[in-house]
Formats: C-alpha cells, structure tokens, sequence
C-alpha cells in the first residue's frame, strides 16, 4: 500500500452477522485514518474465495478457520495454488497450538484470536501489509514450540546450512516476529544491514518470505523458541 492508496480487503467467514462486524470495525479504522481500506467482497465458501480473487486481487484476506463444507487450511492451500499475491491474516475462535501451528504453516502471514479483534485487528493488518508476521505475544511462543516440535527429524540438514554469527542473530530476532527497524535496533545496525543478512539468510535457507525463512529455521533447529 503506496501513501493513501486503499488496502483491498476480502472477509471470508460463513457468519454474515460476523462479516459485517468486521466490516464496522474497518469502517472505524477508515473515519479514524488509522487504515485507508476498501472491502472488496464477502465470501463464505473457498470457491467464492476463487472466484473473488481471480477478479479483485484483493491485497489482504481476512480469513474465519472454519467455513461451510471446507477449512481455512484447504482455502490456503487452493490460493497457493491459484498463485495468490497478496497477504492472508487469520481470524479464529481457535486457540489450540494444532490450529495455529497449521495455519500458518500453510501460509497465513498471522494469527488473530477473535476475541481480541477490537484491540489488535489494526496492529496486525499494518504488520502484515509491511510483510512482517504477526502474532500476539501470548500466541507467538506456542507457536515456536510447535514448530520446535518437528523440528528434531531435520537436525542433521541443518549442518548444511551455514550461517554467519550476524545472519544466525538476524535470524533470531525475525523469529520473535521483530520488523527490520527493530531488528536494526537490537543489533545496533542499520534497517539496509539488516535487508542484507536477510537477502543472504532467505538464499542459503531456499525460502522467499519472512514467513517461510522461521518455519525453515525452526525446523532445522537453528534457533530455539
């Protein structure tokens, strides 16, 4: 999203009372110029998902994990398919590890408990559009232990990928879901460094997004949760 260009949002919930909720709440955030967003149209099925992303292309989707006759899982995997472009952010009752540790391994840029919608739906549609993952704090070490998990079967690859001790650093923080500039901050470098060890970490792991380079190290164990 370029200046006061609109975010093209589509709500996927099989809910219709829940879909207009959020869309008060997106309406609140355009009165309050917290976000410039433009609802582009409802779904409540994965083939409605289809059908509105192949002629909107919105930039974000809102996506319920439960819908009818289907799961947000098999929407996530369709649009990969599809090549979606844009970003997908989560909004679920669940709470389990399982749910979270799924979804975004199916490629959501982040996870939203419903009922913290009201207090954290901007934080993490601002994050999200910078590229950046979100997920609340008390969400965030749950889901690195999930990952640290199934981590233990890929140990031995991870001795194939190696890693200066800045980029392994780097690396570090990204997993605990810090921006470039926080990142910058920490280790007392610039927000271009860091752009740089980026570059070099998501070549050397084989991976194209923040989101893929933390699955991939904790997988291989290259860092902790």
């Amino acid at each position: 999203m370029i200046n006061n260009q609109k975010l093209s949002v589509l709500l996927v919930d099989d809910e219709e009372r829940f879909r207009q909720g959020i869309r008060t709440l997106l309406n609140f955030y355009n009165i309050n110029s917290a976000l410039p967003i433009e609802v582009v149209g409802d779904a409540d099925c994965v083939e409605q998902v289809l059908k509105f992303t192949n002629q909107k292309s919105p930039d974000l989707i809102l996506l319920d994990m439960q819908l009818a006759g289907c799961d947000g899982i098999t929407v996530l995997a369709r649009l990969k398919e599809a090549a979606f472009s844009g970003k997908v952010l989560v909004l679920s009752a669940h709470q389990e590890d399982d749910w979270i540790f799924r979804a975004m391994q199916a490629g959501a840029a982040g996870y939203v408990f419903k009922n913290r919608l009201a207090t954290q739906l901007c934080e993490a549609i601002n994050t999200v559009i910078r590229s950046e993952i979100y997920l609340p704090s008390e969400v965030a070490s749950r889901f690195f232990r999930c990952f640290q998990a199934y981590s233990d079967s890929s140990v031995k690859a991870s001795h194939q990928v190696h890693l200066t001790e800045r980029e392994q650093e780097v690396l570090y923080w990204l997993t605990q879901g810090a921006s470039n500039e926080e990142i910058a901050k920490h280790l007392y470098v610039t927000v271009a460094t860091v752009k740089a060890h980026l570059t070099s970490i998501f070549e050397k792991l084989k991976v194209t997004s923040r989101t893929q380079a933390i699955v991939a190290a904790l997988k291989l164990g290259l860092v902790k949760a």
